[in-house]
């Protein structure tokens, strides 16, 4: 009995309809161990799709697929750090240019909040200034950005696998927006075409046998689900071992 591919709560079929192409390219490709959702070593994210291609007489290869089926969602984990921070020093002295003109010219803006008038605290939100909240909201924007859409770059970053593949609907690929490093499968007619190869990341053997566990455990979650086994029979069989 075949275990289908794990659809989380409130996953799309699109995603999920990748998701399984994710699968049937990496097994056609000699990854012979897949699993959705696996938790990754070495970082707090999950994995839509991870897989294992055995070598003889080496590690084998370990590879992360992430399917995107939305711009949004695409563009929300391919921060980039060094250009992201860039943004953000100057959106920041945007802002204390135009905090710094508002209390010369509202000066009843003061909270009074302090015992001395030079650290008082000023309410620029009194005044509705279109410009200083829209410098205040791209500050948030950005932050909120830093903070959790790095995704890619972190992957990257901590070597989480060899080989790094983005699984993308066709009208939504762009060359550009590809993270550096990463391959892009783009769905076509019903299958997957390799329209750009990712780069090599090497790393540890301890680290590839660490991710084929995470796969290993992945995938017996998800065999579980689907012939329904529960924990508490897995406990009572254990202790009647």
């Amino acid at each position: 009995m075949d275990a289908p591919v794990a659809k989380r709560r409130g996953e799309t079929e699109m995603h999920l309809r990748l998701k399984r192409l994710a699968f049937l390219w990496a097994q056609a490709n000699g990854y012979s161990a897949c699993a959705a959702e696996v938790s990754l070593p070495q970082c707090r994210y999950r994995a839509d799709v991870a897989a294992y291609r055995p070598q003889p007489k080496q590690p084998g290869v370990t590879a992360i697929f992430e399917c995107k089926q939305a711009r949004a969602d695409l563009r929300r984990d391919n921060c980039c750090s060094a250009a992201t921070h860039e943004r953000l020093r100057s959106v920041s002295r945007r802002r204390e240019v135009l905090e710094r003109h508002l209390r010369i010219h509202y000066p009843t803006l003061r909270t009074g909040d302090s015992l001395f008038p030079e650290y008082d605290s000023h309410d620029f939100s009194a005044i509705g200034h279109r410009s200083y909240g829209r410098v205040l909201r791209e500050l948030a924007a950005l932050q909120n950005h830093l903070n959790g859409g790095r995704k890619f770059e972190c992957l990257v970053r901590y070597r989480c696998a060899n080989l790094f593949f983005l699984v993308l609907p066709n009208e939504l690929f762009c060359e550009a927006e590809v993270p550096f490093g990463w391959g892009a499968l783009v769905e076509s007619n019903g299958s997957l075409s390799l329209v750009r190869k990712p780069i090599w990341h090497d790393n540890a053997a301890e680290t590839r046998l660490r991710f084929l566990q995470r796969i290993a455990t992945a995938g017996t979650r998800q065999f579980n689900r689907a012939l329904g086994l529960t924990r508490e029979e897995i406990v009572t069989m254990a202790k009647s071992v």
